[in-house]
């Protein structure tokens, strides 16, 4: 497995390591977790007989629970070699799953990533599936990397070490894997968007594709004009920097199986969006160099499919562009033929997204994939329906959805599916064209957007993600700081798991 998308030496070691008994462990810190009512058993039990029962006394006295995501440091503790202790809840043990800790590990992390750490030891225990390592080391890995990217004294540190005792070793390998991915989303989403435009994203996506073995093929605007992608192009008029078109193919399996992909990703790539001349106030700017947050993370799956060589092939197309509002930026009124040929008259510039889209759809439509997957920060009307922390599912396809639906909560991203009636599409028609891009007023806004998305899309089986809510965290959680949260790269990685 290719363990790193980041130039090497940027990411600690993160490693498997024997069992051994709690008290000989010498790490800067070791991490317990332990289920309500859990001291008695596992791990738990081992380190309690090393402290000579020092957690049963704080259970008994009510200050050690095991609540899901309590955080309890013990400094120096008696009998064990480390410095540091940190015992961390997991809740229930019958609601314990996967989802659950990795953010239990994320939390775990975040909080001794404070300072600068050399080793630190996580204890694994046995009754874990080997998926449930797998992701706890995704969430460990990357509950310790904040947003750090222009803080001259950064929040959070690497560990120089990582160790899981007891774990095995192929499923904390694939976990380091994975957490890279979801790094790279989250590192390419909290990048300033003087320093990533559709320029630059498409030379990361290059440098990515090869260190992961990835086939890249960038539209630069010369051929996205041969290639008649207008819509992509109207959106892109406004602005200084040329928009690009990135596609990527990574083939897992035997070129005598055909050259048909089993599974197509599509990213929003809108590298900043001041709405255009239907301009964002400054409140609702400020946010926006995380609107091609789509883009990074389809980026970040196909690069960890590749990494993890799991035998399937993928297609990945990311439609690059800035929205702004320079003289010759798209206006009201005006009418745009698609790719395909569908007529989109546009009503709203800050409904620049599906716009893009519409391109990209029948760019990757045409290699004939048997499933599509679309992510967009597309809709704040999603946000309103579903909040922050949820993404929006819509499809054309229910076996397509149901697939993408059972991945994002195997692995603890909540999603959820709202109708896609042909009653919506109606809204979508224009008067003097095919379609026009947004619905009639704000009123189930998400799902007219998705309406939208489904004139490119044909017969193929397809599921749009509205990212528009978890995208981004305002604000820090237990388990990450505020900014890019990655959000769909294990989903996304795990749909093609379940495909092979």
């Amino acid at each position: 497995m290719t363990r790193e998308f980041l130039p090497a030496g940027t990411a600690g070691v993160i490693e498997a390591c024997p069992a051994a008994a709690p008290a000989s462990l010498d790490a800067e810190a070791v991490v317990l977790f332990i289920a309500e009512g859990g001291v008695d058993t596992g791990m738990a039990a081992a380190v309690d007989a090393a402290l000579g029962g020092l957690l049963r006394r704080l259970a008994s006295a009510g200050e050690l629970t095991g609540r899901r995501y309590e955080a309890v440091s013990l400094l120096a503790p008696p009998g064990l070699a480390t410095t540091h202790l940190l015992v961390m809840g997991l809740g229930r043990l019958e609601e314990l799953d996967a989802g659950v800790l990795a953010r239990a590990a994320a939390a775990a992390a975040r909080q001794l990533a404070s300072r600068p750490r050399g080793r630190v030891v996580f204890l694994a225990e046995p009754t874990w599936t080997s998926f449930m390592v797998e992701q706890a080391v995704a969430g460990a890995a990357t509950g310790m990397v904040g947003q750090d990217l222009y803080r001259s004294e950064p929040k959070r540190t690497r560990f120089a070490t990582t160790q899981w005792m007891a774990a095995d070793p192929a499923a904390v390998a694939r976990g380091a894997v994975i957490a890279d991915g979801v790094n790279l989303a989250r590192r390419l989403v909290n990048t300033s968007p003087d320093h990533l435009y559709p320029e630059s994203f498409a030379e990361e996506a290059a440098a990515i594709a090869g260190r992961t073995g990835l086939e890249i093929e960038i539209w630069d605007e010369e051929r996205l004009r041969r290639e008649r992608c207008e819509a992509l192009l109207a959106v892109a008029r406004g602005s200084a920097r040329q928009p690009r078109l990135v596609l990527l193919r990574y083939r897992g399996r035997p070129r005598s199986s055909g050259d048909q992909p089993d599974l197509a990703l599509v990213g929003k790539g809108v590298t900043f969006d001041s709405g255009g001349l239907s301009l964002k106030p400054s409140e609702a700017m400020m946010g926006m160099k995380m609107d091609m947050a789509g883009g990074a993370s389809v980026l970040g799956a196909i690069a960890t499919i590749a990494a993890l060589k799991l035998p399937v092939d993928v297609v990945a197309g990311i439609g690059l562009v800035e929205n702004m509002t320079g003289p010759a930026a798209y206006k009201l009124g005006d009418v745009i033929t698609a790719r395909s040929g569908t007529t989109i008259e546009i009503h709203n510039t800050d409904a620049e997204g599906r716009v893009v889209l519409a391109d990209v759809l029948d760019v990757v439509r045409g290699l004939a994939p048997r499933r599509m997957i679309d992510l967009a920060t597309l809709t704040g009307a999603c946000m309103v329906a579903l909040g922050n922390d949820v993404a929006g599912l819509f499809t054309n396809d229910q076996a397509c959805c149901d697939a993408l639906a059972a991945a994002a909560r195997s692995v603890g991203e909540p999603v959820w599916q709202l109708p896609m009636y042909p009653d919506y599409g109606e809204q979508i028609k224009s008067d003097v064209a095919d379609i026009k891009n947004v619905g009639e007023g704000r009123l189930g806004g998400a799902i007219t957007a998705a309406k939208f998305l489904e004139r490119f899309v044909g017969d193929t089986p397809w599921t749009h993600v509205d990212i528009a809510g978890p995208a981004f965290a305002e604000k820090p959680r237990p388990w990450t700081d505020g900014g890019g949260t990655g959000v769909m790269v294990r989903p996304l990685v795990e749909l093609a798991r379940s495909t092979v």
